[in-house]
């Protein structure tokens, strides 16, 4: 089978599509025939070497499929359409390939109402967002800072908030506006306008400001950062997070059904075939993108 990996660390033209056994699952393992799976920020960064390792490396953390093949001690069965979250920075083989085999109790069934390219988009981006928002612990009618809130993460933390009953201002372009508050915020801050000083007693820092971002933070509030080890350094006694996603099946269940009652909308920005990888990779370092790339093998 075909997956995109790297042996060496770089730009775009470091992608490669090389050959490998068809994976077979073990216990409690399910092999998914991959029917897209989407292109992320973390894709592009272990692609360039921020997480390290050696040796050749599998690109891919998103899945939609059908179960090919089960081992044993499974309940799902072949021919059932699912996806999935394959967490890991060193994986040997990832997502972007044409069969990927994970543990069972990370998948989940595909929200009907997607086809395979849309609901590829919803496993990395929703469960971060869903388990940010878990970190925050924030109560219904609390104000929840949403930066970045136009990206895959921030917009799904818009409307997983709203639901949850939270009052939102989202941050991002001028351009996201609309589409920011139809996910519902109840507020919006274009790039460049600084948020009320300790206004909110939660930040979901999607867009990676850290300290300005902090700083809307109110004394002993919560600030949620994506990339562990970037966040600021605590103060005024607030409580400072980083998320560090993982897979969970049931999460990721509760994430489709809210799909599918239109709660969380998936974007898709282009789709490229599995051997333009390399293609998608130098699209998505261009960035304006207004969703995710998917590949599809």
């Amino acid at each position: 089978m075909r997956a995109a990996t790297v042996s060496r660390f770089g730009g775009p033209e470091a992608v490669e599509i090389t050959e490998h056994p068809v994976p077979e699952p073990g216990d409690g393992q399910v092999r998914i025939r991959v029917k897209a799976a989407a292109l992320n920020p973390v894709d592009a960064a272990t692609r360039a070497g921020v997480f390290g390792g050696r040796g050749r490396v599998g690109l891919g953390w998103d899945v939609a499929g059908t179960i090919d093949a089960v081992g044993p001690g499974v309940n799902w069965s072949t021919g059932e359409r699912v996806i999935a979250l394959a967490t890991g920075h060193h994986k040997t083989l990832g997502t972007h390939a044409d069969y990927v085999v994970l543990d069972a109790d990370t998948l989940a069934p595909t929200p009907a109402t997607l086809d395979d390219t849309q609901a590829a988009t919803l496993p990395l981006n929703a469960t971060t967002a869903l388990q940010a928002l878990r970190l925050l612990d924030l109560a219904p009618g609390q104000r929840l800072l949403v930066t970045g809130a136009g990206g895959g993460v921030g917009a799904h933390a818009v409307e997983l908030a709203h639901q949850q009953g939270l009052q939102v201002t989202g941050t991002g372009s001028p351009a996201s506006e609309e589409f920011v508050r139809a996910r519902g915020a109840d507020h919006f801050l274009a790039r460049g306008e600084t948020p009320e000083a300790g206004g909110f007693d939660g930040v979901l820092d999607a867009a990676g400001l850290g300290p300005s971002a902090l700083a809307a933070v109110r004394d002993a509030g919560t600030y949620a950062g994506l990339w562990p080890g970037s966040e600021p350094a605590s103060e005024r006694g607030i409580r400072v997070e980083a998320i560090s996603v993982q897979s969970d099946g049931a999460q990721l269940t509760e994430l489709s059904r809210l799909a599918d009652r239109g709660v969380l909308f998936p974007r898709v920005a282009h789709a490229y075939p599995l051997e333009a990888a390399g293609k998608a990779h130098a699209r998505l370092a261009d960035g304006g993108l207004s969703g995710r790339i998917v590949l599809i093998p």
